[in-house]
């Protein structure tokens, strides 16, 4: 369009290209008539109009390894049962109850019995560690437990996967002629549509965006915006689609304020 000269663009701060004039008497322009929409797709838009989005709720959890299956036994879980961090300690707090180990002098303490050592201790711990305080053995046996997430989108059944949930990732990077663009990932694991996101921002930001396959990420897709613009996808994620802050990470490359690009 700008070799037609329908538009000027120029470049207004490092890395950022903006149009600055349109020449609306062009005849490509004035001879342009926006179709009036049939009875039939004017349905078929209404029916699939997009539904406002809502950040998924999203809740740690535990798995059982094999090293701590016998801790778990008597509670009638086994290696690969997931649990949330209230029935861990609930499972721990019974187990010592139940096998007498809540120390008779001070109700604080509980000894460690051989499963328990083999559980939480480390080698060097084995013989010289003989009991714990209640909030270090809690502490200890949640954090030898496997990380494990569930995911619940509104409307729809949890889902439960192994491992932690991957952060948002925001970067920023040099392309052709040293321009920045800042790239954003791992969007669709909180239920957001890569391209409707660089929809957005192109609008905001009057940036150019691109979605492309993610690198080293099976089924991913990554978006690429024009300059840093982290502030405004920063605003977009936090404020709008009111993802909590600790499930994003690159925030903090934002241009400081009054500092040049």
């Amino acid at each position: 369009m700008q070799q037609e000269q329908i538009i000027q663009v120029k470049e207004l701060s490092k890395g950022v290209e903006s149009i600055v004039a349109v020449d609306w008497k062009h005849p490509r322009i004035t001879s342009f008539v926006i179709p009036e929409p049939s009875p039939t797709s004017q349905t078929i838009q209404e029916g699939s109009r997009e539904q406002p989005y809502h950040p998924p709720d999203i809740k740690p959890l535990y798995c059982v390894p094999a090293s701590m299956s016998l801790l778990f036994q008597e509670s009638g879980h086994k290696k690969g049962s997931i649990l949330e961090g209230g029935e861990v300690r609930m499972i721990i707090i019974n187990y010592a109850k139940k096998n007498d180990l809540v120390d008779a002098d001070n109700k604080n303490l509980v000894h460690l019995d051989p499963i328990l050592c083999d559980c939480i201790l480390e080698k060097s711990e084995q013989h010289t560690v003989m009991k714990l305080p209640w909030d270090s053995l809690l502490t200890r046996c949640l954090e030898k437990l496997q990380p494990a997430y569930q995911v619940t989108f509104p409307g729809q059944e949890p889902i439960v996967k192994k491992g932690k949930i991957c952060p948002i990732d925001i970067t920023l990077a040099q392309r052709a002629s040293n321009k920045k663009v800042t790239v954003v990932r791992n969007l669709e694991a909180y239920g957001l549509d890569p391209c409707t996101v660089a929809a957005t921002l192109q609008q905001r930001c009057q940036a150019s965006t691109t979605v492309a396959p993610a690198p080293g990420a099976k089924d991913s897709l990554q978006v690429q915006i024009q300059g840093n613009q982290v502030h405004h996808l920063g605003r977009l994620l936090l404020e709008e689609y009111q993802l909590p802050r600790k499930h994003i990470q690159g925030l903090e490359k934002a241009p400081k304020p009054g500092k040049k690009k």
